[in-house]
């Protein structure tokens, strides 16, 4: 039923910022706009993996209901190094949300932060992640 994530959507009372600060983050620019002139209400950015993408869309088409500030469900990205990729973040401007934590002996560490949007953003390495994905060869 369920295949694989394919898109993980942020909001932003801002969208052109926020599209520039996860360009900068990960080092790829959007390559989808709606409207293509004006104030764009979404972009799309491609994840490194042509499958799955970000969506950062304009806070405003929000489900009524949904949070203003900052809980529930993270979606965590897999990191070789928590530590520096929570610094990297803190340096773009992000705010600490969970401390970096070690979760128990088989090597799984997590984190995550705020963005300057409001959105929660975690990061994890996960070394039975990384098996998984040598062993269907998508690494």
């Amino acid at each position: 039923m369920l295949r694989r994530f394919a898109t993980i959507s942020y909001w932003a009372d801002d969208v052109e910022a926020a599209a520039r600060w996860y360009a900068e983050l990960l080092g790829i620019e959007p390559y989808f706009v709606r409207p293509e002139e004006g104030s764009p209400r979404l972009r799309r950015v491609p994840r490194r993996r042509p499958r799955d993408e970000l969506g950062i869309i304009d806070r405003r088409y929000a489900p009524d209901g949904h949070a203003s500030t900052p809980g529930g469900v993270v979606m965590y990205w897999h990191v070789d190094d928590v530590a520096a990729a929570v610094n990297r973040l803190l340096s773009l401007g992000a705010k600490e949300y969970q401390p970096i934590t070690h979760r128990g002996e088989a090597g799984w560490i997590t984190a995550s932060v705020v963005d300057p949007f409001g959105n929660v953003l975690g990061v994890m390495y996960n070394p039975h992640y990384l098996e998984i994905l040598g062993s269907r060869a998508e690494a």
